[in-house]
């Protein structure tokens, strides 16, 4: 049956506490569209916005950047990027910042005139900043709520973005952001997803496009760690309370006007309204490289099953199990865990050899019926800061024009499997999904 009368549904049934309460009609709000049909989203390239063809930047001039969320993640970005040209691997200037926290907003200005030596203008309206015909590309790191509406609106604004991951929140928002990007075919946009600079993933989708291991049967990976206390316990700032200090509407955004709380504010990735949690922050990590060596399709079968183990304060869950099943028959078991840091080792298995992706290089093993015809041998990549190279590769592609690696298109196929799981979690069900229409149902 299709899913369209679901409305809200990730939020647990049985909430233990007021703030579940708070979350759950915060969830409510999404409703339809969070958790609803992807239908609407077919062919919706009619009526989106369309930037005019942009060329080259020239090699002499400076790519002009905004930083759109100065947090942790936005703040380490900024320092990056300025990083990165005084070292010579890029030529970027940040001349703009937005943040609705003033104090945030105000390191951020500071840190970058300072370390430029340079006026950074300051805003706290995101929407000023892109109006700025002088910058060129924006990064986007806002909370997972805010992700596609700010991508949209750089895209119209005629700015390429790096977006952190997840893509968007929403299955239905991935899709939308992947149909304005055909419609913008000129722009770019990365995703934040670094470990597709890891050369070993490279190897891997070579040797499996050129059959060295057979048909792809199963995959595994996950990301897992552990903490005393518990996941994503972000300081709290008790002077940040909504007024000057903080525009918490503007915060709260796509979701709207929420009831105040400063742990919601400070530790969002805890709550199943503003994100999927280990699906979408960790989980998306390792399986966008994996999926884009594999090249086996969409998704089209998640089921998923978790718990709160460890973490029971934590409204999303501390254990995660998945099952993924592809286009083109390829199955894919992925783990994920916030209290135990054990996970399982990457690899592919073939109907005639294995690839072992678990370190810095990729090996390929034959299956014993198979060792005379085909030979073990280990491709070597080295170690490199994968953040940093993929920042750069988005910034010449931002220059050149080229395609970047971390395309709409394959994190688009990353939020369906982040999508469906969420459902399945929460849901007790298994999810399909259908590349055809675009559309979700429960199995």
């Amino acid at each position: 049956m299709s899913d369209t009368a679901s409305t809200g549904s990730q939020t647990d049934p049985t909430p233990a506490s007021t703030r579940r309460d708070f979350l759950a009609k915060a969830a409510a709000v999404a409703g339809a569209s969070a958790l609803g049909s992807c239908a609407s989203t077919a062919g919706r390239t009619a009526g989106l916005p369309l930037d005019r063809a942009r060329g080259a930047i020239p090699a002499d001039h400076p790519i002009r950047l905004g930083i759109i969320g100065t947090g942790g993640m936005g703040g380490g970005h900024l320092n990056a990027f300025i990083s990165l040209t005084e070292k010579g691997r890029v030529d970027a200037q940040i001349v703009a910042v937005s943040d609705v926290c003033k104090p945030r907003l105000d390191n951020a200005r500071k840190v970058a005139a300072d370390r430029q030596k340079t006026d950074v203008a300051s805003y706290r309206d995101y929407g000023e900043l892109l109006a700025r015909a002088d910058i060129d590309a924006v990064l986007i790191a806002s909370p997972e709520h805010w992700h596609a509406q700010m991508a949209e609106d750089a895209i119209a604004a005629g700015k390429d973005v790096y977006l952190e991951k997840p893509m968007t929140l929403r299955l239905n928002d991935a899709l939308r952001l992947r149909a304005l990007m055909d419609a913008n075919p000129h722009m770019r946009l990365q995703v934040g997803t670094q470990y597709m600079m890891d050369g070993k993933y490279a190897s891997a989708k070579k040797l499996i496009a050129e059959g060295a291991i057979g048909h792809p049967t199963f995959s595994q990976t996950s990301y897992c760690r552990n903490s005393i206390g518990g996941e994503w316990l972000y300081g709290i700032d008790e002077n940040v309370e909504p007024g000057e200090m903080l525009d918490w509407e503007a915060w709260c955004g796509p979701l709207g006007l929420q009831p105040w709380d400063t742990e919601v504010y400070h530790r969002w990735r805890r709550y199943s309204a503003f994100s999927t949690g280990i699906i979408g922050d960790l989980l998306v990590h390792q399986m966008t490289p994996l999926v884009y060596a594999l090249d086996v399709g969409w998704p089209v079968r998640v089921t998923a099953s978790g718990g709160h183990y460890i973490d029971k304060a934590m409204d999303n869950h501390d254990q995660i199990n998945l099952t993924v099943e592809f286009e083109k028959e390829h199955t894919m078991v992925v783990a994920g865990s916030t209290c135990n840091e054990q996970g399982l080792e990457v690899m592919v298995r073939g109907h005639e050899a294995n690839l072992y992706l678990g370190g810095n290089d990729c090996v390929l093993r034959p299956e014993r019926i198979f060792v005379d015809d085909i030979d073990a041998k280990t491709y070597n990549s080295p170690g490199v800061n994968s953040q940093d190279e993929l920042r750069v590769n988005w910034l010449n592609a931002v220059r050149t024009r080229e395609v970047n690696i971390s395309t709409v298109e394959l994190a688009s196929r990353i939020m369906v499997i982040v999508d469906l799981a969420t459902r399945s979690i929460w849901e007790g069900s298994a999810f399909t999904f259908d590349p055809a229409t675009l559309t979700v149902s429960r199995a």
